[in-house]
């Protein structure tokens, strides 16, 4: 492997489109957890597919690692350089190609943003609705096989997924899947690469399915006593069939973080979040309905609201989950990770999160998607304190395990990258090998995002 010497090759080629400034790399190399930064040797900016394949086929000549970068917003050190190599920055590639209104799909870059996307879809009545939070690159949501909010009505970028160009680790272009709605055509490589983090290829090009939007909103927001008629009301609504189009939990601790950080007064209690999408009198209906199970469950403080001021400020409050929990201890570092369990195990899974915290006495607030059983934790902690990290390290390892242990997994939408390498055998079995074969055949060289995901030594 002569890193080197593929800089010195694709400076030669492609001039300024590669840097190896100081900031730069810095900046291509921090994260969002806790792993220490990670500088690339240098950063390549392509500006079409025809040149990332030459990219690819100058790196894959001199052995050197190749890390695709969205915005940088994953949460498992998906794009760090572990083992050195390029970055290669997809942000030049952010064209919206087309939209097809009539067959309610789009065609996009990988640099493309959600809210890019959904700004350029205004006038067609038309829109994209995963929605993991942060304005993540289409390219990077796909790659991590990203949700968000919305999964319990619209999916997973799965089933957001039609088509894919993907420049493969040897430099060759192909196409995967199509504009169809559906096919029996061999094998289903779109989902392959959908949730791979770069490890088999660089996507180029994202065929996406499109919504409509809807003629009318309303959300809500009740409180709970406890966890357990919280989780009790999700299964509930969802067993009755009413269509929401997201259903949030916060516990006490995250409802004490909003209270801090946006001033909001909120009985600090867990609480759902929830929204409705449809016609005016199908919404009307769908609240109300909400509302009997609530009542039911012991919720109280049920209010809803078809305003749209309202309804963003409760959507932005939600987004901003992050920075209200940093205000519960703003002199710590502060990390997410998720779990997905069962629906009908989500309850024991959050109570044990909570006890497991108090225990090790962090500093945890927990959040999800309760409507598909994804729920996240946020820890603040001192990274210089080695007792501190520790205690982190160990709650991690333990709600992971608890994670396995419910029938779940060990993440729902963060994905692997750097910081669950350890559990995916635990969680796959002998199918691991399986991914790993099929790592060394579209990657003999391991020059794609090496480190991440499958522990191929």
């Amino acid at each position: 492997m002569s890193i080197a010497a593929a800089i010195k090759s694709l400076q030669t080629r492609f001039g300024d489109k590669v840097t190896q400034n100081a900031a730069i790399l810095e900046q291509h190399g921090q994260n969002e957890a806790y792993f220490p930064v990670t500088p690339p040797d240098a950063v390549v900016f392509p500006e079409n597919t025809a040149e990332v394949s030459e990219i690819v086929k100058i790196c894959a000549e001199h052995h050197c690692p190749i890390i695709a970068y969205g915005t940088g917003t994953s949460l498992e050190g998906h794009q760090l350089a572990i083992k050195g190599g390029i970055s290669l920055d997809m942000s030049k590639m952010n064209a919206v190609l087309a939209v097809h209104d009539e067959d309610m799909d789009a065609v996009v870059q990988p640099g493309v943003t959600r809210e890019q996307l959904n700004e350029d879809l205004r006038a067609t009545g038309l829109f994209f609705p995963v929605d993991p939070g942060a304005n993540a690159s289409l390219g990077g949501m796909t790659a991590t096989r990203a949700s968000g909010t919305t999964a319990v009505r619209y999916g997973t970028m799965r089933e957001n997924v039609m088509a894919l160009e993907v420049v493969l680790a040897d430099g060759r272009i192909i196409r995967t899947g199509s504009r169809a709605r559906k096919s029996s055509a061999g094998y289903d490589l779109t989902k392959l690469f959908v949730g791979s983090e770069g490890t088999l290829g660089i996507i180029t090009e994202i065929t996406l399915r499109l919504q409509g939007q809807p003629e009318a909103v309303s959300a809500a927001t009740c409180s709970f006593p406890d966890i357990e008629s919280a989780v009790n009301t999700v299964m509930a609504t969802i067993q009755m069939g009413i269509p929401m189009a997201r259903i949030e939990f916060v516990d006490e601790m995250m409802v004490k973080g909003f209270n801090l950080y946006q001033g909001s007064e909120m009985p600090e209690v867990p609480h759902l979040f929830v929204e409705f999408h449809g016609s005016p009198n199908g919404v009307k209906e769908q609240a109300e309905s909400f509302g009997e199970i609530v009542a039911d469950m012991g919720g109280s403080d049920f209010k809803w609201s078809d305003s749209a001021e309202e309804r963003n400020a409760l959507w932005k409050m939600r987004h901003n989950a992050y920075y209200a929990h940093k205000a519960l201890r703003p002199d710590a570092h502060a990390l997410s990770t998720d779990v997905c369990v069962p629906i009908s195990r989500l309850a024991e899974a959050v109570n044990f999160a909570r006890a497991e915290s108090e225990r090790l006495d962090l500093m945890v607030s927990i959040l999800g998607h309760v409507g598909d059983g994804n729920f996240h934790c946020a820890v603040s902690f001192d990274p210089d304190d080695p007792v501190e990290h520790a205690s982190v390290k160990e709650f991690l390892h333990n709600l992971n395990q608890q994670a396995l242990e419910l029938d779940g997994t060990v993440t729902g939408e963060h994905g692997i990258g750097v910081g669950k390498m350890k559990y995916m055998a635990d969680e796959h079995g002998e199918a691991l090998q399986v991914m790993v074969d099929i790592k060394k055949t579209l990657d003999p060289l391991n020059i794609m995002n090496p480190g991440k995901i499958l522990p191929m030594n």
